[in-house]
């Protein structure tokens, strides 16, 4: 085991526990920045926005989990004109995937680990197709589900078929929660990794000691992904894995695709606010991104 571990740390990869402290950092010096996700369309965006302004708080990304190709081309406009006109990122993700396609394996208890994975050479294609569809519209942050797709994706970008300032981000439910899948995956061009939601604090140090790309952290989840709360965890997650995106307002969700309301947007900003008091009170030196930050991946 010694042997094992020694190699392992000549490869970037070392066991660190609680006390540790990253002193890695966003590139505009932040150490943390507020992620909304499941935000489906305009109207719900707006409420959200509107909602910050009015309780002081900027939230740096907003992340659309149903699909590009869920969206018409008006709809991504108006998302993409109200996160310039607010300052922050706009993350569209992936339409294809295995729970729309044919797939009846996808639907079983052992074929779920499929999760929203591509299958086949046509849902590559597809994929792709959907992710240009949304950088030609101005979109520069994708949320991807498949580490192929990712790595397509990557060679793309290298060779100037999709915008060079475009962002990728993997979800939570491609799977991923050590520290040699995290170096792997920013290997291939992968700017924020969001590891599974139910990682100790030690687990998310040893990621975060391999990697430098920034990390994406649940504060809370929906009921379909266990309806835990880690409020008070979120100072430890600042201390060890910055710099991280706060992903807050999950449990206003019963699932990954809801269709958040206006009214649930609102709700999902009061989450924020009890994040962000339990940072004041209990880590009040931690640093937050600059609001408008040059470093944001906004739409263009």
């Amino acid at each position: 085991m010694e042997n094992t571990k020694k190699f392992l740390k000549k490869i970037g990869i070392k066991e660190v526990y609680d006390d540790f402290k990253s002193d890695k950092r966003f590139d505009d010096g932040g150490q943390y920045r507020f992620e909304v996700p499941g935000i489906q369309s305009p109207k719900t965006m707006e409420a959200l926005l509107t909602e910050s302004i009015k309780q002081g708080i900027f939230i740096h990304r907003v992340t659309q989990t149903k699909g590009i190709m869920m969206l018409t081309d008006e709809e991504i406009g108006k998302m993409i004109d109200l996160a310039i006109d607010y300052g922050c990122e706009l993350f569209l993700a992936v339409g294809p995937r295995a729970t729309y396609d044919t797939s009846a394996t996808v639907h079983t208890k052992e074929g779920s680990r499929i999760g929203y994975r591509l299958r086949g050479y046509d849902n590559l294609v597809y994929a792709i197709e959907d992710v240009k569809r949304a950088c030609r519209l101005g979109v520069r942050g994708i949320l991807l589900y498949d580490e192929g797709l990712l790595w397509a994706l990557n060679q793309m970008r290298a060779e100037g078929e999709i915008p060079e300032n475009v962002h990728f981000k993997l979800s939570a439910h491609a799977g991923h929660s050590n520290p040699a899948s995290a170096k792997l995956l920013e290997a291939q061009g992968l700017n924020s990794l969001n590891p599974v939601r139910d990682l100790q604090i030690s687990m998310l140090a040893a990621i975060r000691y391999a990697c430098s790309m920034a990390i994406d952290l649940h504060t809370e989840n929906p009921k379909s992904t266990g309806g835990f709360i880690r409020h008070y965890e979120v100072p430890k997650f600042i201390k060890v894995a910055s710099p991280v995106y706060l992903k807050t307002g999950g449990s206003v969700a019963a699932n990954h695709n809801w269709d958040t309301t206006e009214k649930e947007a609102l709700a999902r900003i009061k989450q924020v606010s009890l994040v962000k008091r339990i940072i004041d009170e209990y880590y009040p030196d931690a640093i937050v991104s600059p609001v408008k930050s040059s470093d944001l991946s906004i739409p263009e």
